[in-house]
């Protein structure tokens, strides 16, 4: 079965690749969870359209890698959140929240899906978190959660 994978499926492929799958692999796995779309000509422009939307996303090259590594390893990205009494936040941050922290502070567009968390944050206090910028290079964004 011949599909165009949406989402990064590891092992697998990237999004905006054509993959050969099993069939069983495809139909019950890939298509019901929206990782994947069938593959028809028409298809092609849409192979196109997530590439560019990836291309835009994406970490250049390595030293475009280390430079953001940089930028993000020297600055502390604040984030405010509503917490109750004792420091205890209502609710918890993740990974989409420290990508938007890090665009509101003048850092680069980084993708939520390459941001991890070593545990949820669910206090008040300093954190950090990893991001996976290209192949062999990660920064460590340290997180500075206040209440608000």
């Amino acid at each position: 079965m011949k599909l165009i994978l949406t989402s990064e499926v590891p092992g697998l492929g990237s999004p905006g690749d054509v993959v050969e799958v099993r069939d069983g692999y495809g139909r019950n796995y890939l298509l019901p969870r929206g990782l994947a779309v069938a593959w028809t000509r028409g298809g092609e422009k849409q192979v196109a359209q997530i590439k560019r939307a990836r291309a835009s996303r994406e970490i250049r090259d390595l030293d475009h890698a280390q430079e953001v590594k940089a930028f993000l390893e020297a600055n502390s990205v604040r984030l405010v959140s509503k917490a109750g009494q004792g420091g205890r936040l209502f609710g918890s941050i993740g990974g989409a929240d420290v990508v938007q922290a890090v665009r509101a502070a003048g850092g680069p567009e980084l993708d939520r899906r390459k941001v991890t968390l070593t545990a949820p944050i669910k206090s008040v206090g300093r954190h950090s978190a990893t991001v996976a910028l290209h192949p062999g290079v990660t920064a460590t964004v340290t997180l500075e959660v206040v209440a608000g």
